[in-house]
């Protein structure tokens, strides 16, 4: 009889044990404040981007999103900080398209890029300009062929960083205009232009978020963009592929990240709440301040394979210089 009724006894302590362990799955999501972890550093254009996104997220799901910039290593460090932290579904990542297509071609990496991270929603589109010094003897693409060819020792162009797009397609523009430019990367934007301005160096391909206060103060010059269609900020600069080079159409992006193996639910919310959010007006206009546009719905699987058709296209451009991963 003891020995039926502690048995009786363990099955109704595992019962309440089991009970609860289901109450508490089936508590909804997020049961916690969440985490925006930021590929970049604070004030950037990322870090802009998260602020915006955590304002929508905290009104829809009334709980806390913090952010947290993690700049350094091309991303990677905010990649790690997902990838460590980020399986119970209460951290995500805001970063570049370019984590996938870029960094990993550019820098040895410890990730799987098309395997430890998912992108749930694409907020912003924006694209790289081909800058001047203002005293520069070239103020559009032709001249520039004309001056360039002129020029034995090639022109000297920067880019933010070493292997990643700036860099390659200033490589190409040279190649397509069989003209020589030779590579000065730098760490970030701000000390590129700076010599840009200074007159150290006479061209960058640079992102018009950081370039366009300068080009509307005329402290450089925009020659043309690699975007697909013109820019609303720059109505007047034509593009590459207007021009004649196609090959120079390309698209950079900010998305909100995830890892793959959270919760379908989670991931939709998320997805649902970030496309939301970044279509409002307010929110576009914001975007255009900052030199860019809204991003598309395409779901997850069509921005992964538009990242994986990137990542071919840069992989090529790099081994055309023999470049070889830092």
């Amino acid at each position: 009889m003891k020995q039926t009724k502690l048995w009786r006894a363990v099955a109704l302590t595992t019962g309440l044990s089991l009970s609860a362990a289901a109450m508490a799955q089936q508590a909804p999501w997020p049961v916690k404040p969440i985490r925006l972890v930021v590929g970049g550093p604070a004030g950037g254009n990322a870090d802009s981007l998260a602020r915006l996104l955590a304002d929508g997220m905290q009104k829809q799901l009334g709980k806390p999103v913090i952010v947290e910039s993690k700049p350094g290593a091309a991303g990677v460090l905010a990649v790690n900080d997902l990838l460590a932290n980020g399986k119970d579904a209460h951290t995500f990542l805001l970063i570049q398209g370019g984590i996938v297509s870029e960094t990993p071609l550019a820098y040895k990496v410890s990730y799987q890029p098309f395997k430890d991270l998912k992108p749930l929603a694409q907020l912003s589109r924006n694209g790289l300009v081909l800058i001047a010094n203002k005293d520069f003897p070239a103020s559009n693409l032709q001249q520039l062929a004309d001056y360039g060819k002129k020029q034995p020792d090639g022109l000297d162009f920067a880019s933010y960083a070493t292997g990643m797009r700036g860099h390659t397609s200033g490589m190409l523009l040279g190649q397509l205009l069989n003209i020589k430019m030779k590579h000065l990367g730098y760490k970030g934007s701000p000390p590129a232009l700076s010599d840009l301005m200074g007159g150290h160096v006479p061209l960058m391909m640079d992102g018009l978020t950081t370039s366009l206060p300068l080009i509307k103060a005329g402290k450089v010059k925009a020659l043309a963009v690699n975007y697909p269609t013109r820019m609303v900020q720059l109505p007047d600069v034509p593009t590459f592929k207007e021009l004649g080079y196609p090959q120079l159409a390309e698209v950079s992006w900010f998305g909100v990240w995830s890892r793959p193996d959270i919760p379908a639910d989670v991931q939709a919310r998320v997805r649902e709440i970030a496309l939301q959010y970044f279509k409002q007006p307010q929110v576009e206009a914001r975007l255009r301040d900052m030199g860019m546009e809204s991003g598309t719905d395409a779901s997850s699987q069509a921005l992964m394979s538009e990242l994986q058709k990137a990542y071919q296209h840069q992989q090529a451009l790099l081994k055309s210089i023999d470049y070889q991963p830092q």
